[in-house]
């Protein structure tokens, strides 16, 4: 499980059918504003087609540790299936990723365990135009069936794996490289060194030409580093969730690597989306996270006041605010916010020209900081496969 990016609203609904009904309302406005029909898709191509000779411009690119990217980057998680379990429209998908570029977006992350498989051939589908001009992040180390897409029991990091699950990826992706190739959990039974090992035979041969970790332990990270030079470091964080603040971020910070935060958004909390009274769908995940039980629910809402508060202070969206605070804490911080719908992508990227000044900053902090979030950002069987340790190489 990763990569937790999701539509994003700015008022939470009291109940599921209040919910359902201000998604209708709003698909139907975003219709009005923004064609999202097929044959509407379909004559946008040609424009965008002559225009993909021209990079995008219109945002500021930031790095990770040597690779360049889009300030504000695309999670395509959930365009397959969403969080209440219905499945988005294709050529809307296809739009959105399209658009984001139009926009200036240049990082996409997916993930093979995403579908399975399916998120990445609607990425490749969607940057195909453009692909030589943006960056492509996946992810692999579930262990899922290559011929089936079968999710079996635990991990898999094997060497030999890896080399099948890239190939793999290269095809749905259409490509002939991955740009950022992220381990998504640590295998306990593979040292790292072999893993590195396995991503480097696949850099020599110009199939992948960074790579990262995801939700590792600390001593893993230092020892695949040394091992192989870390780009990135792909965890949760956000104003929901902070714990990569602690020791992660000051580790990244001494080895030079980046930091790519999913669920910056926090699950659609940080916008506003999920109220006191808010239902969650049969089947929702976030269900199972007590951070959003009836009982702490309640408590964690003053974080979504406080974030209100200074959206109408900087004339911006709750979830510009949750975002833009996240790229002031570090230079080297890429969010990858993940929507289905194109008028909020538009309101994420937007993000990036909302800015605070130090004292703003500062003041800003301390008010996140004196809000203590209660409850579990995942349940213990998630968790579990979080802050592991590779076994030493023998």
């Amino acid at each position: 499980m990763h990569s937790k990016q999701f539509d994003h609203a700015q008022e939470g609904p009291a109940t599921l059918n209040r919910r359902r009904f201000i998604l209708a309302g709003a698909g139907v406005a975003a219709a009005a504003l923004l064609p999202h029909v097929a044959s509407a898709a379909q004559t946008q191509d040609k424009s965008r087609a002559d225009s993909a000779a021209h990079s995008p411009s219109s945002l500021e690119k930031r790095k990770l540790g040597k690779l360049e990217v889009s300030t504000v980057g695309l999670g395509v998680q959930n365009m397959s299936r969403k969080y209440e379990t219905t499945v988005p429209y294709r050529p809307e998908m296809i739009d959105v990723i399209r658009t984001a570029f139009d926009n200036g977006v240049t990082f996409f992350d997916a993930a093979e365990a995403y579908g399975p498989f399916e998120v990445e051939r609607i990425l490749g589908e969607g940057v195909a135009p453009f692909r030589d001009k943006i960056v492509i992040a996946t992810k692999f180390g579930w262990n899922i069936d290559q011929e089936t897409g079968k999710r079996l029991p635990g991990l898999n990091s094997r060497p030999e794996h890896i080399e099948r699950v890239v190939e793999a990826m290269l095809k749905r992706l259409r490509t002939d490289r991955i740009d950022l190739l992220y381990q998504h959990r640590v295998d306990p039974e593979v040292p790292i060194e072999d893993v590195a090992g396995a991503v480097k035979k696949l850099m020599d041969k110009g199939k992948v030409l960074h790579w990262g970790l995801s939700e590792m332990g600390l001593k893993t990270l230092r020892r695949a580093h040394a091992e192989l030079p870390v780009t990135a470091v792909q965890s949760e964080y956000s104003m929901l969730w902070r714990g990569p603040e602690k020791e992660v971020l000051p580790t990244c910070e001494e080895l030079g690597i980046g930091f790519v935060p999913w669920s910056p958004l926090g699950v659609q909390f940080l916008t506003g989306w999920i109220g006191a009274n808010t239902v969650f769908a049969p089947g929702d995940f976030r269900s199972t996270e007590t951070r959003f039980s009836p009982e702490n629910l309640p408590h964690n809402l003053a974080l979504v006041e406080l974030i209100k508060e200074w959206a109408e202070r900087k004339s911006a969206a709750p979830g510009q605010i949750a975002l833009a605070w996240l790229m002031a804490q570090q230079p080297w911080i890429v969010p990858i916010p993940g929507t289905t719908n194109k008028a909020h992508m538009l309101q994420n990227t937007g993000a990036a020209a909302v800015s605070f000044s130090p004292a703003e900053l500062a003041e800003l902090n301390a008010s996140v900081a004196s809000i203590k979030i209660v409850g579990k950002r995942l349940p213990d069987r998630v968790q579990a496969f979080s802050d592991v340790e590779a076994p030493p190489k023998k």
